[in-house]
């Protein structure tokens, strides 16, 4: 799968051959994911002159027991049409940088493991994938924890309680705002390829005329277009679109049991999955994944894409 790569020190860089968790796969990846759109989270020069006595001893400690496919590195994997989760804001002068609060939490998370942070963009099947093979070290793309993918990574603790929504345009609420409504062979429901939402619509719309997308940015155009009447997306995720686009609404919850938002990992590398653990408690108790979330929600209501940058890292028309 093409990857599109942006460096956020406007360096390309190529990972080092995999180790620990990994295979013997290149990984072409994002070096130093921290940009000002995301320059809330600490680096990890300033952590280590922070950190004194047992804290200090603790994150060196951690860091010499969790193994990642690159030494020095925590590579992660993350598809940018997600926002607030993950997105690239457009700065004044034009420039995209990577930005969102899983991106805030993962520079978070390296930092104190006192790793560089690398950033691998795909689209949101190719997480699965990165994590699959073993490439990457962390997926971070509003994953849910569903057990369907238990085999292929292991999942950390909730970071994000999320929920789930039917989404259609305001000239067709009245319309398609109930299960019953949708689920009917002359009804189109999209959903992401590969996600919950894909999921959710097979169990809930069966008859419907279910259309996989790759990216989320491909639903909302379709639905304002006409070619979808409804579809599945993650509420937080509807409502950031739905800031940028007034006429799309939002008409109904969909239950999910397994609402929230994990990090998938490199399955069976237990080092990391406990210190990623750590981390994500540290971040909600100090009030950090707070601030990353209402920073990512301000820079969402902002200019933005989601989608893959073009070869030259710029965006795609």
């Amino acid at each position: 799968m093409k990857k599109n790569l942006l460096a956020l020190g406007l360096a390309v860089c190529m990972a080092a051959s995999l180790a620990g968790c990994g295979g013997n796969k290149a990984a072409e990846t994002t070096a130093d994911a921290t940009t000002e759109a995301s320059s809330t989270t600490e680096t990890s020069a300033e952590k280590e002159s922070e950190n004194t006595g047992d804290g200090a001893e603790s994150t060196e400690a951690a860091a010499a027991e969790v193994q990642t496919v690159a030494a020095g590195k925590l590579t992660v994997a993350t598809s940018p049409d997600f926002a607030p989760y993950e997105f690239y804001a457009i700065g004044e002068d034009g420039t995209p940088a990577l930005a969102g609060f899983d991106l805030a939490l993962a520079q978070y998370i390296a930092d104190d493991l006192g790793l560089e942070l690398e950033v691998v963009t795909v689209d949101f099947d190719g997480v699965l994938s990165e994590l699959q093979t073993k490439s990457v070290d962390l997926g971070m793309a509003g994953l849910s924890p569903d057990p369907k993918r238990e085999g292929i990574m292991d999942f950390s603790d909730l970071y994000y309680m999320g929920g789930q929504s039917l989404v259609t345009v305001k000239a067709n609420a009245d319309t398609y705002n109930t299960f019953e409504s949708i689920n009917k062979s002359d009804v189109s429901v999209g959903a992401q390829i590969g996600s919950i939402q894909m999921d959710l619509a097979v169990v809930n719309s069966p008859d419907a005329d279910i259309i996989p997308l790759p990216k989320v940015t491909d639903i909302i155009a379709e639905l304002l277009a006409g070619k979808l009447d409804a579809a599945y997306i993650e509420t937080d995720v509807a409502k950031s679109y739905q800031k940028n686009y007034p006429e799309l609404e939002i008409v109904m919850e969909v239950p999910y049991d397994q609402e929230g938002s994990a990090i998938g990992v490199c399955k069976g590398n237990a080092s990391l999955l406990a210190a990623v653990n750590a981390s994500i408690a540290k971040a909600l108790e100090d009030g950090s994944m707070e601030k990353f979330i209402a920073e990512a929600n301000e820079l969402a209501s902002g200019e933005k894409y989601e989608g893959l940058l073009d070869e030259s890292g710029q965006v795609q028309q």
